[in-house]
C-alpha cells in the first residue's frame, strides 16, 4: 500500500527542473534512422518518453479523414502475438492493466503534422521495463480487433454528429476549408469519411507511417545517456522501414473572403486569418512578440483594449500564430451577439490595419518583452512540458539550443523588425473572414 501511495504522489508531483539552467539536450540517431532528444535529470525517479511519426491528419488519404486519429487511437485496442519473443496476443483489457500494474501513464493522439504516444513511468528497472515493453508492442504489433475497429468507428461517427450542431465547431471546420481549399490542412472528419475506413486501412496506414527512420523519439528522466540509446532502440527494432512520403502540396494564400452562416446560437462566432508560418521562420520571434502586443497578450493586447474594455462588444477576443510544417495560420477569433456582429468585426479589421500600419509603441515592446521572458519559466517548469518542447524540436528540427537562447531572441525584437514582418505575412486583402451565428 505505502508503495502505491509513494506512486500516486510521484505522478501528481509538479516534475520541477531548474528553469533558468541550461537545458543539456543530447540528440543522436540510432542506426535504422530514428532520431533521439534526451534530456538526463535525477531529480525525481521518474522517465518520460514521446515516440512521434510524420503520421498526422494531413497523411488522411483523400475522402477517409479521420484513419490517422483511428489509426492512432487503436494502438493499445490489442497487440499481434509475437513468434519471435514467444509473446501471446494481448487484449485491450491487458494492454490497459499492464500499464496500471506498473503505475504508467500512457497517452497518445494525432494533431495536423504528426501523430504518436506518450508515456509516464517509474525509472526503477522493473517497472521501466514492463511499461516500456508495452510500449514497444502497440508501436510495432497493433492488432486492430475488428469489433473494437467497429466500436471506435461508431464512436467517431457520433463524434462528429455532435460537432455538427456546435457552433464553435462549424466555424472551426469552415474556417480551415476556406483557408486551405484542396491542401490536405483543410480535410475535415466526416460521416462519410469516417465511415468509409476500413480495417485494412488502418492496417496499411500504420505500415506506412510508423516506421522506424521517421520516429522522432524524445526522453527526459532519471535514466543515463546509455540507457535512453537502450530504450530508443527497443521502442524502434521492430518498426519496418518506410519508403519516402508523398510531397503535398504548397499551401497558398488566396484572395479575401467571407463567409456567413446560420446558427441558432445567441453569439456570432467570428474567426478571421490566413496561412503565414513554418516552423523555424526567421521571422518567428517578432511574430511572436508582435501577436502579444496584438491579440496573444490578454488583457493588455490591443484587440482586448479596443474591442471589449472600451466598447464591450466581446467578452474574449485572441490572435496567435500556428507554425506548422507547412505555412500554419495566423488567427483572430471572439464571439459577439448577434446584432453587433458587424460593429465587431468593423473594429477587429480597424485595429489590425493600424497596428499593420504603425507597429507597436516603445512602452508596448517592453511591456511585451518583459511579460514573455519573464514567462518563459513557466514554459520548462516540469518534465511534461519539457518533453513537449523536446518533441517539437526533433520533429522540426530546430537547433538544440533552441530554448537556451529563446529569451534572447525575444529580447532582440525590435519595433522595425515587428513592423517589417507583420507588413509582409499579413495581407489584408488574403484574409479569410467566418461568421456562425448572424448570416446577414
Amino acid at each position: 500500500m505505502k508503495k502505491y501511495c509513494l506512486v500516486c504522489a510521484l505522478l501528481l508531483a509538479c516534475f520541477a527542473t531548474q528553469a533558468q539552467a541550461a537545458l543539456q539536450i543530447q540528440s543522436w540517431s540510432l542506426p535504422n534512422g530514428a532520431r533521439v532528444l534526451f534530456v538526463e535529470n535525477h531529480a525525481i525517479p521518474m522517465l518520460d518518453l514521446s515516440v512521434e511519426f510524420d503520421a498526422g491528419t494531413r497523411r488522411d488519404p483523400l475522402g477517409k479523414s479521420g484513419l490517422a486519429s483511428l489509426t492512432n487511437a487503436m494502438l493499445t485496442r490489442g497487440a499481434s502475438a509475437s513468434a519471435t519473443a514467444d509473446a501471446p496476443a494481448l487484449s485491450e483489457a491487458q494492454i490497459l492493466d499492464g500499464f496500471a500494474d506498473v503505475a504508467a501513464q500512457r497517452g497518445g493522439g494525432a494533431s495536423l503534422d504528426r501523430a504518436g504516444v506518450t508515456l509516464r513511468m517509474l525509472s526503477s528497472a522493473a517497472e521501466r521495463d514492463a511499461a516500456l515493453g508495452l510500449l514497444a508492442r502497440t508501436l510495432a504489433q497493433p492488432s486492430f480487433p475488428a469489433d473494437l475497429f467497429a466500436r471506435d468507428q461508431a464512436r467517431t461517427i457520433a463524434d462528429v454528429k455532435e460537432s455538427q450542431t456546435k457552433a464553435e465547431e462549424i466555424a472551426a471546420k469552415a474556417f480551415w476549408a476556406a483557408l486551405y481549399g484542396d491542401h490536405p490542412y483543410a480535410r475535415q472528419e466526416s460521416e462519410a469519411s469516417v465511415a468509409g475506413i476500413t480495417r485494412d486501412d488502418l492496417v496499411n496506414f500504420h505500415r506506412a507511417h510508423y516506421v522506424a527512420n521517421r520516429a522522432v523519439i524524445a526522453m527526459i528522466g532519471d535514466v543515463t545517456r546509455a540507457q535512453a540509446d537502450q530504450i530508443a532502440q527497443r521502442l524502434t527494432q521492430q518498426l519496418p522501414q518506410g519508403a519516402a512520403l508523398p510531397a503535398l502540396p504548397e499551401v497558398l494564400a488566396g484572395k479575401a473572403t467571407e463567409q456567413r452562416i446560420a446558427h441558432p446560437a445567441s453569439q456570432s462566432h467570428i474567426l478571421i486569418g490566413m496561412p503565414v508560418l513554418v516552423r523555424g521562420d526567421p521571422d518567428f520571434f517578432a511574430l511572436t512578440v508582435g501577436n502579444y502586443i496584438l491579440g496573444g497578450g490578454g488583457f493588455v493586447s490591443r484587440l482586448t483594449n479596443e474591442v471589449r474594455e472600451k466598447r464591450a462588444l466581446s467578452y474574449s477576443v485572441y490572435s496567435y500564430f500556428s507554425p506548422l510544417a507547412q505555412k500554419g495560420p495566423f488567427q483572430i477569433g471572439l464571439q459577439t451577439k448577434q446584432e453587433q456582429t458587424n460593429e465587431a468585426l468593423g473594429v477587429v479589421r480597424s485595429t489590425l490595419a493600424t497596428y499593420l500600419r504603425d507597429g507597436p509603441t516603445a512602452a508596448e515592446l517592453k511591456a511585451a518583452k518583459d511579460n514573455l521572458v519573464g514567462g518563459f519559466a513557466l514554459r520548462i517548469d516540469n518534465n511534461r512540458k519539457i518533453l513537449d518542447n523536446l518533441a517539437v524540436i526533433g520533429y522540426y528540427g530546430l537547433p538544440l539550443d533552441y530554448l537556451d537562447t529563446w529569451s534572447t531572441h525575444i529580447g532582440k525584437v525590435t519595433i522595425a523588425q515587428i513592423r517589417d514582418a507583420f507588413k509582409r505575412k499579413i495581407a489584408p486583402d488574403q484574409l479569410t473572414t467566418v461568421v456562425v451565428g448572424e448570416a446577414n
